[in-house]
């Protein structure tokens, strides 16, 4: 069994697809992730299918669409009962599993399929009450305590964890949740059973707000010219919710100078990750172990970033629901070099892509696709199509794309979009009330149709669209959602 490789898989909290330097962005800097990715597979086509930290995470961890495992939207509080996740199949295999940083389930200690977990969820609203003792649960906060005081607090600076106000950390950058993540990781590759391969989850909150890089990552952005973010002629859509007062806003415009910081802080969160990645990378070269292990970083989401007006996660657009996805293995292993993948990919495909790295099977049932395949050349893409979905409050969005066209559907409203995205990536031309486009738009609508045939919402009844149905955000025929 030790002849196996190790399995790292990195996910980080709310990081734009775009957000790498290798994929051309014209601001953020990350040197030590581009380098990781020459090694491997970029996969310039990644999506999450359901696009904020709950519904990701289900389908991260179970292989599964989001009709499947039954987070449709955003629930905290709700029961996690799944019976097969990644780390219970590499539990089951033989391999020591450790998970690092955010998993965000519930009950917040659940293990799911994981032998030893090392949580911080962040600034969970949900469990930071005063009524409970929140060291029981986070287990960075009694490991600030023992540094600094008993009174510290990750909150100290003030910062709201959805909040676009930024300025720097406010203690040593050791002690930022981001390098706790990599000192708990280096830690276990010291005391890790050296006769077992190892899967090792390392999952970072940042760059999720709060936006408190520290100061050198801060200050390397605050000056920098930064284009505009792009605004579409469809922003209208949203002009009933604008908040430009609400720190937490969701929709709206950030004066100037205040939108600069927030994006400076943005990217500074990132290149401080970079860095740390690097720094963990380097030690497990140091114990001999990076020849032997396959690296994956993902993310369970974008930010919309002022794109459109628009801020945060759970909409169909690329700034949300757009990731960045790369994967490196042994130089002898079974992933490329120095490859970009345009294959539209999701997050329930980690698990079985992940698993044949292992040279392990992939469980039944699960909905994901093994990614290998396609870098093999056997197969030209991994599925026709994505079908997305968001719940948001007392409606849902529901989108599709093939990775050149995007169509969307507003379940309230009836409203549709229809993007080019091939030739438009930053989706500023909605080409669904263009008549030349009508075919396409019946297509894409007849496919969404079948899409949601079936479904406990009746939205479709296999002929048609009926908006104005009521929605939820945990489906309750899903067995292991916790909603039955």
């Amino acid at each position: 069994m030790v002849d196996h490789p190790h399995i790292v898989l990195v996910c980080v909290d709310q990081w734009r697809g775009d957000c790498l330097g290798i994929a051309g962005h014209p601001v953020v800097s990350t040197p030590y992730l581009d380098a990781l990715a020459l090694g491997g597979v970029r996969f310039t086509r990644a999506y999450s299918a359901t696009p904020s930290c709950v519904p990701a995470r289900a389908g991260l961890y179970t292989g599964l669409s989001p009709r499947s495992h039954g987070r449709v939207g955003y629930r905290d509080g709700v029961p996690w009962n799944y019976p097969v996740t990644i780390a219970s199949e590499f539990s089951r295999h033989g391999y020591q599993t450790e998970a690092i940083g955010k998993l965000h389930v519930y009950p917040e200690r659940s293990l799911t399929g994981f032998h030893h977990v090392v949580l911080h969820d962040g600034y969970l609203h949900f469990a930071r009450q005063r009524t409970k003792d929140y060291t029981l649960i986070d287990d960075y906060l009694p490991w600030l305590r023992e540094r600094t005081g008993p009174y510290a607090d990750y909150f100290d600076h003030g910062l709201n964890c959805n909040s676009y106000v930024a300025r720097p950390w406010d203690k040593e950058e050791q002690l930022h949740p981001t390098n706790f993540i990599v000192t708990q990781a280096i830690e276990f590759l010291r005391r890790r059973d050296p006769r077992k391969p190892f899967f090792l989850f390392l999952s970072f909150h940042r760059p999720h707000p709060p936006l408190d890089p520290p100061s050198w990552a801060f200050e390397q952005y605050l000056d920098v010219a930064m284009p505009p973010p792009p605004s579409g002629d469809w922003t209208d859509l949203f002009a009933p919710y604008a908040q430009p007062h609400n720190p937490a806003l969701t929709a709206g415009r950030l004066p100037p100078a205040q939108l600069q910081r927030a994006r400076a802080a943005y990217y500074g969160l990132i290149t401080h990750i970079d860095h740390q990645i690097n720094r963990f990378w380097e030690i497990l070269l140091e114990f001999g172990l990076a020849d032997n292990t396959y690296f994956c970083f993902v993310s369970d989401h974008g930010d919309m970033l002022g794109d459109h007006h628009l801020f945060r996660k759970s909409l169909p657009y690329e700034g949300s629901a757009h990731i960045p996805f790369l994967l490196r293995g042994p130089h002898n292993g079974l992933v490329p070099a120095n490859r970009e993948c345009d294959a539209v990919v999701e997050l329930r495909d980690v698990m079985p892509t992940l698993l044949e790295c292992a040279g392990l099977p992939a469980p039944e049932g699960i909905e994901g696709k093994s990614l290998l395949p396609v870098l093999r050349g056997e197969a030209a893409q991994v599925r026709p199509y994505l079908h997305g979905e968001h719940t948001l409050q007392a409606r849902c969005v529901q989108w599709l794309t093939d990775g050149h066209w995007k169509y969307i559907w507003w379940s309230d409203s009836g409203r549709e979009q229809l993007f080019d995205i091939s030739e438009d990536p930053a989706e500023l031309h909605d080409l669904a009330l263009l008549p030349d486009h009508a075919t396409i738009l019946d297509e894409w609508r007849n496919r969404l149709v079948r899409e949601l045939a079936g479904r406990e919402e009746g939205m479709s009844d296999g002929v048609r669209l009926i908006p104005g149905q009521p929605v939820r955000p945990v489906l309750t025929s899903v067995v292991g959602s916790g909603e039955q």
